[in-house]
């Protein structure tokens, strides 16, 4: 399947402005508005409730609630099937390094961490980081640490099936996602969630113990 023209156009158009965009005066919610909504529209996605469903069905809750550390924080997507998270997307401005810059992606997968979700994304439209977050985040990783994939603009026409074949609504309701999220765990012998959280407690329990003894 090849890209659809809203992509293409909004390739040209980043390409031929890309100046002005990386300049740090375009903000995100600019680029929210004018690339990464469309983008994910062309992937499919009901972004603006078009259909007009109810609250719980949307298919995309913008600044969505999620609990980190005991403090409501607000990924900036959150998409979902039938009411059910399948994965967030953090935007930020093109002003943005995504490729090097640590502080993006600890945010989003501090978030999708702990909301469970499997991978998630952090996009300027300029980069696109796709992270496995299954792997706990800490604030020393770098910006690769638990990255799966990474695509610049340029790349997206060439790559579409690939973008596509994981993250349109389509692969989503075929299970693609799924399946792709497991062979992911597979290769990279994430630990999940649960597990992690048991192993803290049963340190805490460890460090109580030794300090009432």
């Amino acid at each position: 399947m090849s890209a659809p023209q809203i992509i293409l156009d909004l390739i040209d158009r980043f390409e031929r402005n890309k100046e002005a965009y990386k300049s740090g005066s375009y903000n995100e919610t600019q680029v929210r508005r004018e690339f990464i909504d469309p983008f994910f529209e062309g992937l499919g996605w009901d972004i603006n409730n078009i259909s007009g469903n109810a609250e719980t069905y949307k298919d995309v809750i913008h600044e969505d609630a999620v609990k980190v550390g005991g403090i409501t924080k607000a990924p900036d997507y959150s998409f979902r099937i039938g009411g059910q998270r399948k994965f967030f997307v953090e935007a930020k401005q093109p002003s943005i390094n995504i490729k090097d810059a640590p502080a993006p992606a600890f945010q989003l997968r501090r978030y999708a961490w702990s909301a469970k979700l499997p991978l998630s994304i952090v996009t300027d439209f300029d980069e696109f980081a796709v992270y496995d977050c299954r792997i706990k985040p800490d604030q020393t990783d770098k910006s690769d640490k638990a990255r799966i994939k990474y695509y610049t603009y340029k790349q997206y026409a060439e790559k579409w099936d690939e973008i596509a074949s994981v993250f349109s609504i389509d692969a989503i309701l075929k299970g693609s996602f799924d399946k792709y999220a497991e062979s992911n765990k597979a290769k990279r012998g994430t630990a999940e969630v649960d597990s992690a959280f048991l192993a803290e407690i049963e340190s805490w329990r460890e460090m109580l113990a030794f300090a009432e003894g």
